[in-house]
């Protein structure tokens, strides 16, 4: 998983509201995906 800074202390900083955590969390994993999905095009034999 990428560590973007803003995001990644939003999701596991303990004082951090729960609702703005799960979305951090969320926003991490989805960018997470679409860097992996934009690298498989990148890569020999589709990334499989």
């Amino acid at each position: 998983m990428d560590h973007v800074p803003a995001l990644w202390t939003s999701a596991y900083a303990p004082r951090v509201p729960a609702a703005v955590r799960l979305l951090s969390r969320g926003a991490l994993r989805v960018r997470c995906f679409l860097r992996r999905l934009a690298l498989a095009d990148h890569t020999a034999g589709g990334g499989y």
